[in-house]
């Protein structure tokens, strides 16, 4: 990606320029051919006055030919570049962040797609105001996604402030999410900001957000349309400028449904969803995970475990009901046990998963014909996923033939 690479480089030509004035070269010995190629366009087009420096290897090095000339980019076998064709060019397709280094910086682990899927799209949102929705079960991720939409944010300057509506008794709600005056009840014995204003030019993650009451609810709805609060025994109203990231394990348009969330706080809520898939959808990752995290609890401790290829491959086939969470206390929990540097199945505590609950009880019209189908469907359309769409990969993953797979994508 040319034009992104340019915009790359343009991002650090005020730092170049500011250190070095006009006394710059550029030497292109090391580096890909594509960063060689954007170098040239930026000293040919003359965006970056410079020098631009062939480097020989001493091998290569003669009388005739020195370890270090300059390129001529003036002469005839070079082509006249412009320098506003060369901005036009970069700004028909922007940059994009790079999704792995983000990972790497926010300790992100795992390629699984639909994970990758939910990743790229909390960035792509993050930019815009706009309310967000982060459903998935409980260990998933769901404050990573949030925190990765404010990091990416214009607003990352500013506070993300994080709620577990859970853990909020109901009549302690309005005040911790809105604020109270002092004496507003009996023991507000002082001014409560609250969370809204608290995260005031920055980020408001409320988790588990089907917790809230049908009230506080209302309130919320107020809040989300109109930017503004009423603190309790404050008697009116309170602008605040915060975007509004939520999260819940359940499926909301079923609690609607059944008159157990407001519906135009649920359409409010949701000007954008992200679904993150749980753990034993993202096989691929449990390896990885895994080990990173014993990788963490080894050089908090100063030691270094293993596992053994036996222990990840029950890691692997377990169901981890419990996702991510559950896999990292697991990890820990046969660090610690364990009476050697190598971590072996019987060092895992695992709660074997019952294989019937994954099997649907019979009934009357029930077909296992149709069941086998569609449960093969499921598993080739999964298999084709992880191998992003390499029909031989996923014949390897599946443990069919090739040809198998080709009748599927072609039937």
């Amino acid at each position: 990606n040319y034009s992104a690479i340019l915009s790359g480089l343009r991002r650090v030509l005020p730092e170049i320029l500011d250190s070095c004035g006009e006394n710059i070269s550029i030497a292109t010995a090391s580096g890909t051919p594509h960063m060689h190629a954007c170098w040239m366009l930026l000293a040919s087009s003359r965006e970056l006055p410079a020098r631009l420096l062939h480097v020989r290897p001493p091998k290569f090095v003669s009388t005739t030919s020195p370890a270090v000339s300059e390129v001529d980019l003036t002469g005839p076998e070079f082509p006249e570049v412009h320098a506003e064709a060369m901005l036009d060019f970069c700004m028909a397709a922007p940059i994009e962040p790079d999704l792995s280094v983000i990972c790497v910086e926010m300790g992100v682990v795992g390629d699984d797609p639909g994970f990758l899927k939910a990743l790229r799209r909390a960035i792509t949102v993050a930019p815009y105001d706009e309310p967000v929705l982060i459903q998935g079960e409980n260990g998933t991720g769901k404050e990573i996604i949030a925190k990765l939409i404010h990091q990416m944010s214009n607003r990352s300057g500013n506070k993300l402030i994080t709620v577990n509506c859970s853990a909020i008794p109901d009549e302690l709600a309005e005040s911790i999410l809105f604020g109270h005056k002092r004496g507003s009840f009996t023991g507000a014995i002082g001014d409560e900001p609250g969370k809204f204003r608290l995260a005031d030019g920055g980020t408001l993650f409320l988790d588990e957000v089907c917790e809230l009451s049908e009230k506080i609810q209302a309130k919320l709805l107020r809040a989300v349309e109109y930017q503004v609060i009423e603190p309790v025994g404050e008697g009116r109203e309170v602008e605040v400028n915060v975007r509004l990231v939520t999260a819940t394990n359940n499926a909301l348009p079923a609690m609607v449904n059944d008159g157990k969330f407001r519906q135009d706080l649920y359409f409010r809520l949701k000007g954008t969803r992200i679904d993150i898939p749980p753990l034993r959808r993202r096989r691929g990752d449990i390896s990885k995970l895994a080990i990173h995290f014993l990788g963490q609890f080894g050089k908090r401790y100063h030691k270094h475990w293993v596992f053994t290829p036996e222990a990840l491959r029950n890691l692997q086939s377990h169901q981890w009901p419990g996702n991510v969470r559950e896999l990292e206390h697991i990890v820990k929990e046969a660090a610690i046990l364990s009476r050697s540097r190598k971590i072996k199945p019987e060092d895992l505590e695992l709660v074997s998963s019952d294989s019937k609950s994954f099997i649907p009880d019979p009934y009357h019209g029930f077909k296992v014909e149709d069941f086998l189908k569609e449960a093969r469907k499921k598993l080739f359309s999964r298999a084709l996923e992880l191998a992003d769409g390499k029909q031989a990969e996923a014949a390897r993953l599946l443990g069919v033939t090739d040809a198998a797979v080709s009748r599927f994508v072609n039937q």
